[in-house]
């Protein structure tokens, strides 16, 4: 602060001295004001100029991570990208609004986390938790009737969900055809069977396969299955005191027509064998999809969802779901689509498994 003092005071006389001082206390009152009043309104700029209250993060739009990225909520905003949305899993759509028979529906508290085994299902900053409980496994239809729109349409899909697997499973994902066959051995250790593609983690990688093999042949699904159940079933059985320290499964397949072959006694055998093991009713799914309008191929999948368990006598767990066209009407299957009825087909057997008591069935 500036001194003023020492061009302000000279003792030549009494009563200059008190002129004097009457001065100084005069200007020191003025400083002294003037200070007062700036303190006082600096203090009052400074509680107007304090930020707003934050909002609940629940009505911040930025404040849920995009699935799969495992982002904090307190990170910014991820980048804009360009991007049609994709449809709900449960109201596919064909190209004139045609009504599609999804799966049945998952409980309520789908988007909850899941005790059961320990196992984070689903969270609201990661919708695909539940991938990194489970080993993937895709079944595309490579028969004759695949080939033009549906092939590039399956691509597309594989493209898109590889990623978004990877980023929660190190391991990747594993791929087969139903006729085109890899010189692999598999791997009994770990459950895989022979001729596939193993650990795909990169997009391009699924562009490649896919421009190297050509669509042709018959429609074998229930022949596929068993060659790919068959090591894992054995597995499961050498580790029968210990079932749940073997990684689930899921089994998507992708198919554009009825099956050439019998599909329904693969599944109930396989279905009789983890329930010997008194596995898990999550241990094994298959989710099967229709691509294309191929006739016959809904019936044969709505009967592979609804008439299975009545073929058998008493109880058999249900490990099948499938997506299929109404009508005849024609929609596109998406990556996020098949995410979801998959997230849809482990929660609702993990909470029928909780609501059971732990019975499989």
């Amino acid at each position: 602060m500036p001194h003023f003092t020492a061009d302000l005071y000279s003792p030549t006389s009494t009563s200059c001295d008190e002129h004097q001082k009457k001065m100084r206390k005069s200007i020191f009152g003025c400083v002294k004001d003037k200070l007062t009043r700036n303190s006082s309104s600096s203090s009052q700029k400074t509680k107007s100029s304090a930020p707003p209250t934050t909002m609940p993060s629940s009505h911040n739009p930025f404040t849920q991570a995009e699935p799969g990225n495992g982002a904090s909520v307190d990170q910014p905003p991820p980048a804009y990208s360009v991007s049609a949305p994709a449809p709900p899993a449960t109201s596919f759509l064909g190209p004139n609004g045609g009504p599609v028979r999804s799966p049945s529906p998952a409980p309520s508290n789908a988007g909850s986390i899941s005790s059961v085994s320990g196992m984070s299902v689903s969270t609201p900053e990661d919708p695909y938790a539940f991938l990194s409980s489970f080993d993937t496994i895709f079944v595309v239809d490579d028969s004759g009737s695949m080939s033009g729109r549906s092939w590039p349409e399956v691509q597309g899909v594989l493209r898109a969900v590889t990623p978004v697997c990877t980023a929660h499973d190190a391991d990747g994902i594993d791929l087969y055809f139903l006729n085109h066959k890899t010189t692999a051995s598999g791997s009994a250790r770990e459950g895989k069977a022979a001729g596939g593609y193993y650990g795909i983690k990169r997009a391009d990688t699924v562009e490649g396969i896919f421009t190297s093999v050509r669509p042709r042949g018959a429609t074998p699904t229930g022949q596929r299955l068993h060659s790919i159940l068959k090591p894992y079933l054995q597995l499961l059985e050498s580790k029968k005191h210990d079932v749940e320290s073997v990684k689930p499964i899921n089994i998507i397949v992708i198919t554009d027509g009825a099956p050439s072959d019998d599909v329904e006694s693969t599944v109930i055998t396989a279905a009789k064998k983890l329930d010997k093991l008194d596995a898990p009713l999550h241990q094994i799914g298959i989710q099967f999809f229709q691509v294309g309008n191929e006739p016959g191929a809904r019936e044969a999948l709505r009967e592979l969802d609804d008439d299975l368990v009545d073929r058998v006598d008493g109880d058999l767990r249900d490990m099948v779901d499938t997506v299929t066209w109404e009508n005849g009407t024609r929609g596109v299957l998406t990556a996020d689509s098949i995410l979801k009825v998959v997230l849809g087909a482990v929660v609702r057997r993990l909470d029928r498994r909780r609501t059971s008591g732990e019975v499989h069935r």
